[in-house]
């Protein structure tokens, strides 16, 4: 057991540890500090990003603020010893600049600074007439200056080069020629080559590529877009050299005529940063600058099918079939399920239904249709379930490859193909095929037609009759009207 001064001390030891340790938690604290509410149209305006006690090792894009400007990022540094206590903090400053006057808003935003959210409330802006410039505050210029460099030898302006990127912006294709209707993946990606000396981050992504994604769906195709929404570094090798690979968009396209897919060079602009050539402990080492890479153009060739009576008609891809029946024996009346579904890689959204096949001794109902598609690793699959129900109404053996049955081109095979039932259906029972006739009494019309021949008769007869009962009705009606005007005179 411890006695009681060493108990003491370890006390002491752990206060003092603790307190040390939550004077260092609070110590290293990250802020983001807004610039002031009213300003000239002719002045700046910044958001400051400051971390206390560490280093500022990244940092997300500062945002868009509307009636505003960016104009580039700088860095401070500050180091501070007070009763022996060493304080220090880094930061980096966005400069916005007005591009006219009124009241704007700053929205609420967040930033990711060293793997760390920190949250901002915004506020207002308002954008007055220009200012004159003041005369030049003593006491600024003193604030201004480092100390440091004072002790130096004097303050010296920082130069910044401009060091040169080993990085491209590409576009590539899986094919470079295709059939009407077989898919190819395009795919955009931003390539830094391992010995990449020059420091670069993406900036405003979201917009960027809304413009460049349209540039890159034609019209001609039918666009399966893979949606990528987190970026991540790959590493590939490109002609024997190393690179980390930024898909930033994936899509595999399926083009409807025979008209070449040209698809233009998009651009992407990145934020690209210009390195002291005199780096020091206390300066600015790095200064924000913006370069905008491009693509090269590329153009898709696109080859008839070969011919077919059914080339306009038919769905290409890789397919094969699943099918399923249930059950495969019944009688007559009685209603079966059978399902038809393609299956494998190729435009799964675009296949119709199958065209039946002659199928008198059943009903066969409209189908329900289910389709899968998975998107993943550079192709599109899946399947496209067409679900029939079938009622027969003749007892027998039937083969249902004879109604359900496909044709398609396989691009692989360069050839077309069918996809045929193997089921058969075993139907027992009593014909039921006159059952759709309706057994309503159809009247005496109808009784009619068991006395009468097929042989054509006249009917001018029948026309002399009529005539002479209209004339009998004349004579009868003239009488009536004779005998009226007699009575009254």
């Amino acid at each position: 057991m411890l006695s009681l001064p060493k108990q003491v001390a370890f006390a002491a030891i752990f206060s003092c540890f603790l307190v040390l340790t939550l004077i260092q938690a609070q110590a290293q604290s990250i802020r983001i500090d807004l610039g002031p509410d009213e300003i000239g149209e002719n002045q700046a305006w910044t958001i400051t990003v400051t971390v206390a006690n560490q280093q500022l090792r990244s940092y997300d894009n500062f945002p868009e603020i509307e009636g505003f400007r960016k104009r580039g990022t700088s860095t401070n540094s500050q180091t501070s010893i007070i009763n022996g206590q060493v304080s220090s903090s880094q930061g980096v400053i966005m400069t916005y600049t007005p591009t006219k006057q009124g009241i704007f808003t700053v929205p609420p935003f967040k930033m990711k600074i060293n793997d760390q959210v920190v949250s901002s409330s915004g506020k207002k802006i308002k954008v007055t007439a220009p200012v004159q410039a003041q005369g030049r505050d003593p006491f600024r210029s003193l604030f201004d200056r480092d100390p440091f460099e004072d002790f130096f030898g004097g303050r010296r302006e920082t130069e910044f080069v401009d060091v040169k990127e080993d990085a491209l912006l590409s576009l590539s294709t899986s094919k470079d020629e295709v059939y009407v209707g077989e898919g190819f993946t395009t795919t955009l990606s931003f390539l830094i080559a391992e010995n990449n000396q020059a420091p670069m981050q993406f900036h405003d992504l979201s917009r960027q590529l809304s413009e460049v994604v349209k540039q890159l769906s034609p019209d001609n195709c039918w666009v399966e877009n893979f949606n990528i929404e987190n970026i991540e570094p790959e590493r590939v090798v490109i002609g024997g050299k190393g690179y980390t690979q930024y898909k930033l968009f994936q899509a595999t396209m399926y083009p409807l005529n025979n008209k070449p897919i040209a698809f233009p060079s998009v651009p992407l602009e990145m934020i690209k940063y210009k390195m002291a050539r005199n780096p020091s402990f206390f300066g600015q080492n790095r200064q924000e600058d913006f370069k905008t890479f491009r693509s090269k153009e590329k153009t898709v060739k696109v080859k008839e099918l070969p011919p077919h009576p059914m080339r306009d008609a038919v769905p290409v891809g890789d397919y094969h079939l699943q099918e399923k029946l249930t059950p495969n024996s019944l009688a007559t009346g009685q209603s079966a399920t059978y399902e038809f579904a393609i299956a494998g890689e190729g435009n799964i959204s675009g296949v119709e239904k199958p065209a039946l096949g002659s199928h008198d001794a059943f009903e066969v109902y409209e189908p329900n249709i289910r389709q899968d598609i998975n998107r993943e690793n550079g192709r599109v699959a899946g399947t496209k379930t067409f679900t029939y129900f079938l009622i027969p109404r003749e007892p027998g053996d039937y083969a249902l490859k004879e109604i359900f049955q496909m044709v398609f081109f396989n691009p692989r095979k360069k050839a077309y193909d069918t996809l045929r039932s193997a089921q058969v259906l075993n139907v027992t029972g009593e014909s039921q095929k006159n059952l759709s006739i309706s057994s309503n009494d159809g009247g005496s019309f109808y009784d009619r037609l068991n006395t009468a021949g097929n042989t054509l008769q006249s009917s001018a007869g029948d026309r002399w009759f009529r005539m002479s009962f209209n004339i009998l009705i004349l004579i009868v009606l003239g009488l009536s009207v004779w005998l009226v005007f007699r009575k009254r005179a």
